[in-house]
């Protein structure tokens, strides 16, 4: 069962940099698209790549087939659904529910391929060339003019700030990544999607656990109709887990 301390290390780490970049957003990102924060993840992925080649040299020696479909599922993983938070967010948007559905169906397209390479050929190997495709993700969007001049003012305004924080963020979602990667290798991908699932129901304790203990930094709404509201959702994904899992 050791897949699932490295599935719930994932949902645990990813809960915890959703809420740094929430801060990010809300101090640095006011005037961004917050597209430009996949930049910062390309770049640690960019920065991962000489010391995977380092440990296992062999990741080069690979189908050009093969390189061109995990560093597909790189591209694919590094989606990003972007939500405007506005007075009336509560309400049940189509077009939102729409880009999330989407967004979901690429992060478990990148999933399943990761799976196919990984347990064929090797873990490193495929991780390799997903930071590839996550790299060429983050050229293109510095490609487009509007997000390379955000980045570059965000970079020229905050540069410490910003990039402490990123590089703290980012290295904690490289971590949950890992996690979660692993344990794909180790179990079947319709548990481990399961177990990532619960990364909200540890989003929303921790933005609790922050807005009680150290509200600059963060804040929840607790209101009995909001505890309803997520309290159902966690019911919904703790059915969803044992189902898939019995």
């Amino acid at each position: 069962m050791s897949w699932l301390i490295f599935a719930f290390s994932g949902s645990v780490l990813w809960a915890i940099s959703t809420h740094l970049d929430k801060y990010l957003v809300e101090r640095f990102f006011k005037n961004s698209d917050v597209a430009v924060l996949l930049v910062f993840t390309a770049l640690v992925g960019i920065v991962t790549l000489p010391f995977i080649w380092l440990f296992v040299p062999a990741v080069l020696f690979v189908r050009a087939a093969d390189m061109g479909l995990m560093t597909l599922s790189g591209v694919g993983g590094t989606s990003l659904v972007s939500i405007r938070f506005g007075k009336h967010a509560a309400r049940f948007k189509a077009r939102i529910a729409g880009l999330m559905l989407t967004c979901a169906m690429f992060v478990a397209l990148s999933s399943l391929l990761f799976k196919i390479f990984a347990v064929r050929d090797e873990f490193w190997t495929t991780t390799f060339w997903m930071f590839v495709g996550e790299g060429i993700f983050g050229a293109v969007l510095l490609a487009y003019a509007p997000y390379r001049r955000q980045f570059m003012a965000l970079l020229r305004q905050n540069t410490g700030a910003v990039l402490a924080i990123n590089a703290a963020n980012e290295l904690i979602n490289l971590g949950g990544g890992l996690g979660n990667r692993y344990a794909l290798m180790l179990a079947p991908l319709s548990l481990v999607q399961a177990i990532g699932s619960t990364t909200s129901l540890f989003v929303f304790a921790f933005g609790v656990v922050l807005s009680l203990c150290l509200p600059a930094l963060g804040r929840e709404s607790i209101s009995a109709s909001e505890l309803t509201q997520k309290g159902g959702a966690a019911l919904l994904v703790a059915v969803g887990v044992i189902l898939v899992s019995g």
